[in-house]
């Protein structure tokens, strides 16, 4: 079996899907529908666009998804058998799968983006990274150190053992980061993430933007997804929708996800991006599986090996 996975937010870099565009028509056909449904040229700014601007919340969801949808739905050598998105991979992970239209799946991330940016400016909050304790250590200190300074923090990912993303106050993950750096982590650095995403901090983002993603269609999937709520496998449209309401609020199980996937027996993973970010995670976790980069095994008919930015 083959798992397609998506990455999210942090994946972007100048000059993004450039050559996909002025290679494949079907490519060039959809940038241009996208600059034409958000009414401006989105595409100059994956092409063109600097660092800092790629990095602008409102550039980089929409960004990200449409290099992520356009790249999978290019290609025809590798079918998936079924799909997964870290965070806001898993938006073109539901159109990849058919579960939401091109157009509905770009709607989404675009109000995604506005929604989130809105409710980030509101609170002084930041993300941590923290590599090399273990999850249950990490989620007791994060408690005491709730308790502690009455900043609160949260897990926000589960990226794999010992590897994970914590979230809340900005004060708060100063101090959890410097004390677990003391306590023996080989990394717990501050991210250049300005807000708390996954946590209790996007309440009014997920009220938002749940209305806009209950009043979407949803239809009934291809391929089954893997969604970052439960890490669980999802057909049903419905549950698929009330899943990605509560995945605003909800930190990402991407450690349970590879692992039920592995169980569910899924032997190929293609990280459908612009580098290996996700390859090099669940390399770690599967071992014994095929890892790869969906760029670095297609030809694309002979036009591109090896594709790169």
């Amino acid at each position: 079996m083959k798992a397609f996975i998506f990455p999210g937010q942090g994946c972007q870099k100048e000059g993004m899907g450039k050559d996909l565009y002025e290679n494949f028509p079907k490519a060039k056909e959809m940038f241009e529908y996208a600059n034409e449904l958000l009414g401006r040229r989105i595409s100059d700014v994956m092409f063109y666009g600097s660092e800092l601007e790629l990095m602008e919340t409102i550039n980089t969801q929409p960004s990200v998804f449409l290099y992520e949808v356009i790249l999978a739905l290019t290609q025809k050598e590798i079918i998936p058998d079924v799909v997964s998105g870290h965070s806001l991979g898993e938006f073109a992970a539901l159109v990849v799968n058919g579960t939401l239209s091109f157009e509905d799946g770009l709607n989404l991330v675009l109000n995604r983006a506005i929604i989130a940016q809105k409710v980030c400016e509101k609170y002084d909050t930041a993300m941590g990274a923290v590599i090399g304790l273990p999850d249950e250590y990490i989620a007791r200190r994060i408690k005491e150190i709730t308790e502690e300074t009455n900043e609160p923090i949260y897990f926000a990912n589960y990226n794999g053992p010992g590897q994970v993303v914590i979230t809340g106050s900005r004060i708060g993950i100063r101090k959890a980061c410097k004390a677990f750096k003391e306590e023996g982590a080989k990394k717990a650095i501050p991210l250049a993430i300005g807000g708390s995403f996954h946590s209790p901090y996007m309440e009014e983002a997920r009220i938002e933007l749940g209305e806009i993603i209950k009043k979407t269609k949803f239809n009934k999937p291809e391929i089954p997804i893997y969604q970052c709520v439960d890490a669980k496998s999802h057909v049903n449209p419905d549950e698929i929708k009330n899943n990605l309401i509560e995945h605003i609020t909800h930190p990402v199980l991407w450690t349970s996800m590879i692992h039920n996937m592995e169980i569910a027996g899924v032997n190929e993973f293609y990280e459908v991006g612009t580098d290996d970010t996700l390859q090099k995670i669940v390399s770690r976790l599967c071992p014994s599986k095929k890892v790869d980069t969906l760029l670095n095994t297609l030809t694309f008919n002979g036009i591109i090996k090896n594709y790169s930015i």
